[in-house]
Formats: structure tokens, C-alpha cells, sequence
């Protein structure tokens, strides 16, 4: 199979990008559910609710129906916080991709494409308030479309970013992913990628016990060693 091609964005790309961001997004879902209904404190609320019900209706099909509707609920609520990121990213710095990462030197947007279709994305832009004298790149929207998974597509794709940022001078590669994206946490730690900070990226992610990793990526100094990728 022939390596996929990666280039730098086109106007033309634009339908295909949304679609695999989009798709990528909403991946998570099922993973964050999945995740929510081991935390204790979700146990406690499925089981403790239904139980009141129980206790002060004396009826089990009303404990089965809050049981159920509790469910749903938090179903709901954990779509609505994947999607509400995807909608935020496209009326902001995906709403014109062309001025967001290609209108400067020091920012970049590329595709992987294989067959002639659009299989991975990845961007970067410079962070604008770094650490006091560091110089920092930032990398965004990694994903790849699930049918081509496994073939080296986002290695390649982070690769091509810390080539850039090595060619425009910056020290360090920065970005941020969550807990429940374990392929992609556990891909950017075996590249060199290093934990340096934890947050909440909304107060629903904090509700949802979902941390977001900030990571970092060394990169070496001009005449000394450093990670090969």
C-alpha cells in the first residue's frame, strides 16, 4: 500500500475536513458513557435515585422509568459536550480555515490523502502567550478516518508538524488531548510527548470527571541530541 500524501490544505478539502473532524469528535462519545458510568459518584446517582423513587412511590416502574431516563440524561449530556466543542471549533478557528492557519509563515493546516480522499488532518498554530522564553507551536485537530487507522497516517502527521516547527525555530510542540483518548495520549507519549499540566476544558468535562492532558514535546537545540521519530 502506498504511503498516504500529505500536503497543506485546500479550499476544496474543506467538506471532507469537516467531515472527519466531525466524525472524530463524536467518536468519543460512546468512550466518555463509558467512562462515566464507572465513576462511583455515577453509580451512587443511577442506583440512589431510582431507590427514593422506589421507597417513597412504592412503584417499580417508576424507579425502572427514572432509571432509564437518568440514563438517557447522561447519554445527552455527554453528546452535547463533544458537540458543543465541534460547533465552538467551526464558528471559530475552523470557520475559514484558509485565514486561520495558511495566512501566516509560522502556522499550517495539512491533509493526508489516500485514493484521492481526504484520511487524516492535523494543524498548528503558535501559541500567543507562551511561558517567558520559550517559543511555542501548538498542534490542533488530529484525527484519522477509522478505515485507515493503523497505517502510520497520524504518526506521519505529527511528524510533519515537528519538522515544521524544527524549520520555523520553535523550541517546544504543545497540545492538549483527554482522558478517554487513550489511542491518541498513548501514540503522542511513545513520540517524545511529555505530560506537563492537567485541566478541565468546560465545567461539564469536570462534571463528566474528564481531564484534558497538556503535553509537550521537547524539541532539540541546534547541535545537540534528541529523540529520533
Amino acid at each position: 500500500m502506498a504511503p498516504p500524501h500529505i500536503r497543506k490544505y485546500q479550499e476544496r478539502d474543506r467538506k471532507p475536513v469537516v467531515d472527519l473532524f466531525y466524525k472524530g469528535m463524536v467518536e468519543h462519545i460512546p468512550t466518555t458513557f463509558r467512562h462515566l458510568l464507572r465513576l462511583p459518584q455515577t453509580l451512587l446517582f443511577l442506583i440512589g435515585v431510582p431507590l427514593c423513587i422506589l421507597l417513597v412511590s412504592g412503584s417499580w416502574l417508576l424507579a425502572c422509568v427514572s432509571s432509564f431516563t437518568l440514563l438517557v440524561f447522561l447519554w445527552l449530556l455527554v453528546g452535547y459536550s463533544w458537540k458543543q466543542y465541534v460547533v465552538m471549533c467551526l464558528r471559530t478557528d475552523m470557520a475559514d480555515i484558509t485565514k486561520t492557519y495558511l495566512s501566516a509563515c509560522d502556522s499550517c493546516f495539512w491533509v493526508a490523502e489516500s485514493g484521492g480522499q481526504v484520511v487524516g488532518i492535523v494543524c498548528t498554530l503558535p501559541v500567543e502567550n507562551p511561558p517567558p522564553g520559550k517559543k511555542q507551536l501548538q498542534l490542533f485537530h488530529l484525527s484519522v478516518s477509522m478505515e485507515h487507522r493503523g497505517e502510520g497516517i497520524a504518526k506521519a502527521l505529527i511528524r510533519t508538524v515537528l519538522q515544521f516547527a524544527r524549520d520555523q525555530g520553535y523550541g517546544e510542540v504543545v497540545l492538549d488531548t483527554t482522558l478517554v483518548q487513550q489511542s491518541a495520549l498513548k501514540l503522542y507519549l511513545h513520540m517524545g510527548f511529555q505530560e506537563t499540566g492537567q485541566f478541565f476544558f468546560s465545567s461539564i468535562m469536570r462534571l463528566l470527571a474528564v481531564p484534558t492532558f497538556h503535553l509537550t514535546y521537547h524539541l532539540p537545540t541546534a547541535g545537540h541530541g534528541g529523540t529520533h521519530l
